[in-house]
């Protein structure tokens, strides 16, 4: 094809929507969700039917060590770097028919298209499932491509169960996912993620694309306070060691820290646990889970001193014993420029309305982006809702964040 006809094309909006709904009905849940956790059957079962789309197209198929999926298109230059088109499968227990596996079927739409319009780029083009990006059978999340990009240990991610034992290397076995390759980054150009926002901002700006510049960083703290047990109706306050006294300064503490550092601070209280948990029984020990966020590095550093700072400071005034231990941490992330541009390129061939923005949540494309020029494709989600079986996009949402990633792809490709 000529640049001009290239401009002109577009993906198939009524193929790319029946995808969607087709991989949908594996693991489909009452309220119209989906859950298809990481390496089980279900998962299994999406990932064959994905395996057999990209098989008719004359995809290449292999599995790494860890699990992860790649699909390529042959190029004409065996040599020349691989744009990768990535995202996942895997879904939350009660999680939507979108996240993750938007970024994967559109993808295979734009193989498709290209394929069917005889499109013969240099660069070979590859879509990739990562294994386990949502975390919620297996803890870390984005596991695979943690993993792939060496920020995670093999062997301790293989080591870990689940809630009924099982380890991640079993069910890699008992899936047929445990592939013979290294899980390391091979011979890449570029990487895209198309993905829905999960949050409010595009439709509160009535945008068509988020073009993501990079990904917010991130803590996750567990606190552990340490009390004395003791009846609730026979022990004064004043003999108490009440693990749950300093408890709410923390979370009023945390939560002056994102106001402190707002509009781009974020700061979540997901879990709070007492032990033993009975009404009338001063906890023995409290567990209060933190997370905080911000999109400035500096910053973020600064939220996190301050908060173990208030920590310590309230638990010596309650003297009450404590441990902090952080259990994650992204730092903040700088997507390519040249990924960049050709996404905004992208956009502007297809006169969509289009905002720069940072990510709020964590991706695969955090630990891909350490390793290889990377970027983010976001389109708008009904509500901002996300990891939630109510997730919603429209087809013509879900065109419009494809066609954009088709035309990124034949930016960066050599044609």
């Amino acid at each position: 094809m000529i640049q001009k006809e290239l401009s002109q094309l577009r993906i198939n909006k009524a193929r790319l929507w029946s995808t969607l709904m087709n991989m949908a009905q594996i693991g489909a849940t009452q309220k119209g969700g989906c859950n298809r956790q990481a390496l089980t059957s279900l998962d299994k079962a999406g990932r064959e039917l994905f395996i057999s789309w990209c098989k008719n197209i004359g995809c290449e198929i292999r599995f790494d060590e860890i699990g992860n999926l790649f699909a390529r298109y042959p190029g004409s230059d065996p040599l020349a770097g691989v744009i990768l088109m990535s995202s996942h499968l895997d879904t939350q227990p009660t999680g939507g028919k979108f996240d993750g596996v938007y970024g994967v079927l559109g993808g295979l739409e734009v193989l498709r298209t290209i394929h069917e319009n005889r499109i013969s780029p240099l660069n070979s083009l590859e879509v990739a499932v990562w294994t386990n990006e949502e975390g919620a059978r297996f803890s870390p999340a984005c596991m695979g491509s943690g993993v792939w990009s060496g920020n995670l240990d093999l062997n301790t991610i293989l080591a870990e169960t689940d809630k009924d034992g099982i380890s991640v290397a079993s069910a890699l076995e008992e899936t047929g996912f445990k592939g013979t390759i290294k899980a390391k980054p091979h011979n890449i150009k570029a990487a895209l993620e198309l993905h829905i926002e999960q949050g409010p901002v595009l439709e509160k700006q009535n945008k068509e694309i988020g073009i993501v510049t990079g990904i917010q960083g991130l803590r996750w703290f567990t606190v552990t306070l340490y009390g004395k047990p003791c009846h609730a109706g026979p022990t004064p306050m004043e003999d108490r060691i009440d693990p749950v006294k300093p408890m709410a300064g923390i979370i009023q503490a945390a939560y002056q820290i994102a106001e402190q550092f707002s509009p781009n601070s974020r700061a979540t209280i997901g879990d709070i646990t007492t032990m033993p948990g009975s009404p009338n029984t001063v906890p023995e020990r409290v567990l209060v889970r933190i997370d905080l966020r911000h999109t400035d590095s500096d910053t973020i550093i600064q939220m996190d001193t301050l908060f173990r700072q208030a920590v310590d400071k309230l638990c010596i005034e309650s003297n009450v014993e404590y441990s902090l231990e952080e259990k994650w941490r992204m730092e903040v992330t700088n997507f390519d420029s040249d990924c960049i541009a050709a996404v905004e390129k992208a956009a502007k061939t297809m006169g969509t309305s289009a905002m720069h923005m940072v990510s709020g949540a964590g991706h695969d494309s955090l630990y891909i982006s350490q390793r290889v020029p990377t970027s983010m494709i976001f389109i708008p989600c009904k509500d901002g809702i996300s990891h939630n079986e109510a997730e919603s996009i429209t087809e013509e949402q879900a065109e419009a964040g494809a066609n954009v990633l088709l035309h990124s792809v034949l930016n960066l490709a050599i044609k």
